[in-house]
């Protein structure tokens, strides 16, 4: 399907050339397994220009939500009935954008740029998608398998949209990869590790880059001059010791269920507990794999996942959300101790993501009794609700404790828009050095 021509432009006056807009646009696109989100970005000012999601595809009742934001917010519109797969859902997703002057045809659409969970050790950079690309993230599929499927499902999709138009793919693992050999590796056979690609990779990286980033500029300085633990906390939850702007090591591991207690995920657990389930409880392989992934962390502490609910619950007394509270901040604070560890020196704690950003309490207890470590928030900052990043410790405190609103979607245009550029006058993409 080719979208319709979005936006009337003034015809040039008798003798004058055509001028042709700078392709400035990245539309960004993260394919899930029954879902896409997607975001239209303008790199020329950072600003979005439309967002939405298809969700349930392959259902009978499946759903997307449209809102332009060229013109301001306002405006959304939702549609509903089956969406039959990938192909169907981008090509709806094309429909609304040029119902709003923002087609994917448009001359100022520079790229598409695909979030894809797992690059392994290949992709360190944002990449342009060839055929030998998309074989590696195949490849790569026995490690994320409930991921890369679909990411692979959506730029094959945008592909045959717009086959002309430069695809990026962002990798979640990419800013992990400069971890070093002795934070990546596991202490199993070598061999065996190598043979099947057992390693720590790390995943939010995107993210991750974001907000280490954000956090250098918030203390008005270079990465390369900050120390920073971020703690990325949402239903998914990760941390990472980043050193001169570069990740050095990170809880995640070859999968996403390594590190803190998450909403459905259980975090660290001692490997043997796969074994004993199998031998005692008779458990199958995806019983153990299902029970450790959707079955466990704060929603199997306690039947809630939600840390709103939960912490609603612990006011009222309820002693199981207590319980699973205080399991997800014990896990938390080990995590900042070691990574204060790992960096020798501290300047920032950066929380972000939906519980991050917004759970006041989770921040605070996070650091109680952490001030020999220089970590402290003010109660009054603490509490301040914004979109902007800010600073919640007291003034003059060792290390700076901030709340950094994460933006996934605008590190993925940026990185995506850095690779691929436009000549003067040339509707032919040529392409940068990747950036790290």
């Amino acid at each position: 399907m080719t979208a319709p021509h979005s936006q009337s432009r003034p015809r040039p006056a008798e003798g004058q050339q055509p001028v042709t807009p700078r392709a400035t646009r990245v539309l960004v696109l993260n394919s899930g397994s029954s879902s896409v989100k997607y975001q239209l970005l303008d790199m020329a000012d950072s600003s979005r220009l439309a967002v939405g999601l298809v969700e349930r595809i392959g259902e009978e009742n499946s759903r997307l939500v449209h809102t332009p934001l060229a013109s301001g917010p306002g405006g959304k519109r939702e549609r509903t009935g089956r969406i039959a797969d990938h192909a169907a859902a981008l090509e709806a997703v094309a429909a609304e954008l040029a119902h709003d002057g923002l087609g994917l045809d448009s001359p100022e659409l520079a790229a598409i740029g695909h979030r894809v969970v797992h690059g392994g050790l290949k992709f360190s950079a944002p990449t342009v998608v060839d055929d030998a690309v998309l074989a590696e993230i195949e490849r790569l599929v026995p490690v994320a398998p409930l991921h890369n499927p679909a990411n692979l499902t959506g730029i094959r999709t945008a592909q045959r949209l717009r086959p002309d138009l430069p695809q990026v793919a962002v990798f979640d693992t990419a800013f992990h990869t400069t971890m070093p050999e002795h934070a990546a590796r596991y202490a199993i056979d070598t061999a065996t590790a190598d043979a099947h690609r057992i390693r720590r990779y790390g995943f939010h990286g995107t993210s991750h880059a974001y907000v280490s980033r954000r956090t250098a500029e918030l203390l008005g300085k270079d990465p390369s001059e900050v120390n920073v633990i971020v703690l990325h906390l949402g239903n998914g939850a990760s941390a990472s010791a980043v050193e001169g702007g570069r990740c050095v090591d990170t809880s995640m591991g070859l999968t996403p269920l390594e590190g803190l207690v998450m909403g459905t995920r259980s975090g660290d657990i001692d490997p043997a507990v796969t074994f004993h389930l199998k031998r005692v409880a008779g458990m199958s392989v995806d019983e153990i794999d299902e029970l450790l992934n959707k079955k466990s962390g704060l929603v199997g502490l306690c039947g809630d996942n939600d840390m709103r609910e939960i912490r609603r619950r612990v006011e009222e007394g309820d002693e199981r959300a207590r319980l699973a509270f205080d399991v997800y901040i014990h896990r938390l604070r080990k995590y900042i101790g070691a990574y204060t560890a790992v960096l020798g020196r501290v300047d920032a704690v950066a929380f972000t993501a939906g519980v991050g950003e917004n759970a006041a309490a989770v921040r605070e207890a996070a650091v109680a009794g952490l001030e020999n470590l220089g970590l402290a928030v003010d109660a009054e900052r603490n509490t301040v609700r914004s979109d902007e990043p800010r600073v919640i410790s007291p003034d003059g405190a060792r290390v700076v404790v901030a709340v950094v609103p994460t933006d996934e979607e605008l590190e993925i245009a940026r990185q995506s828009f850095a690779l691929v550029e436009r000549t003067d006058g040339d509707e032919t993409p040529t392409l940068r050095t990747p950036i790290a």
